[in-house]
C-alpha cells in the first residue's frame, strides 16, 4: 500500500522496445493539483497511458488511491477511480452530448457527481444535450470530456493538454471551470503547456526532459521565469 491519491514510483514505460519514461517519481495529495510539464515529445502523456496499459510498464509502479495497480489491467486505474480527460477530446461521433456523458459512467463508481451535477457545472451542455457530441465547439468539446470523466466519479482527474486548439477566451473559461472543482477538492493530475494555466491551477509541478524527470517544487515557490527555463518556453 502507498499514501497518495496517484503515486508514480521510478516508473518506466516503453512503446515496443523504445524506452520513453525513465524513472518518473511523483506523489498528488489528496485535494491536491500537480502539474506534468515539459516539452513535447519527452514522455508526459505516455506516462498517462502506462496507467491504462497503453504503454508497457516495465519498471517502477503505479498507484490510485493506495493500491498499486497491475501491469497487464488495462481498466484497473479506472476501476481505482482514475478518470482520464484525453488529448483531442475524443467525443464519439454519432452520439449526443447525453450519451456521451454516459459513457462516463461505465465505471459504475458511486459519489457525487451524476448528470444534472455536471449539467450545473457546464450549462452549454444542458442545452446541447440532444445534439450530437462532435458538432459543438471545441471549448464545448472540452467541457463535454471533462464531463464525462466526472461522472465516473474519480478519486483523481487527469487531464491531458486540455487547452490545446482553443482560443485563448475559451482557455480562460476553462480555466474556471477547472479553478471551481479544485475549490471543491477534486484531485487533479494536469499535463499542459501554457503556463498561465499552469500556474493558476497547480500546487506542484515537475518537468520532464527527454523522458526523465530534472525538476519539481511548488508553484508558489518557483518564480514564473525559473519555470519557462525549466520548461523551455
Amino acid at each position: 500500500m502507498t499514501s497518495g491519491v496517484l503515486t508514480f514510483d521510478g516508473v518506466r514505460a516503453y512503446y515496443g522496445d523504445a524506452l520513453i519514461v525513465d524513472g518518473l517519481s511523483f506523489e498528488v495529495a489528496e485535494g491536491e493539483s500537480f502539474a506534468l510539464c515539459g516539452p513535447n515529445g519527452v514522455g508526459k502523456t505516455t506516462s498517462l497511458n502506462a496507467m491504462f496499459g497503453i504503454a508497457s510498464l516495465r519498471g517502477g509502479s503505479i498507484a490510485v488511491d493506495g493500491h498499486v495497480l497491475g501491469r497487464r489491467k488495462a481498466h484497473e486505474a479506472a476501476r481505482r477511480g482514475a478518470a482520464l480527460v484525453p488529448q483531442g477530446r475524443w467525443i464519439l461521433p454519432g452520439l449526443t452530448v447525453e450519451e456521451n456523458l454516459l459513457l462516463g459512467q461505465a465505471s459504475r463508481r458511486k459519489g457525487p457527481w451524476d448528470m444534472a451535477a455536471v449539467f450545473k457545472m457546464f450549462p452549454d451542455l444542458r442545452e446541447r444535450r440532444r445534439s450530437p457530441g462532435d458538432n459543438l465547439s471545441g471549448g464545448q468539446q472540452q467541457m463535454l470530456a471533462i464531463g464525462r470523466a466526472l461522472l465516473a466519479n474519480p478519486r483523481i482527474l487527469l487531464l491531458d493538454e486540455p487547452s490545446e486548439g482553443l482560443a485563448p477566451v475559451i482557455i480562460d473559461r476553462l480555466g474556471d471551470s477547472l479553478s471551481r472543482l479544485k475549490d471543491n477538492g477534486t484531485s487533479m493530475l494536469l499535463i499542459e503547456q501554457r503556463l498561465d494555466l499552469v500556474t493558476r491551477l497547480a500546487d506542484r509541478f515537475c518537468v520532464m526532459v527527454k523522458g526523465k524527470p530534472v525538476a519539481q517544487g511548488r508553484i508558489e515557490e518557483t518564480p514564473v521565469e525559473t519555470l519557462k527555463d525549466l520548461v523551455g518556453v
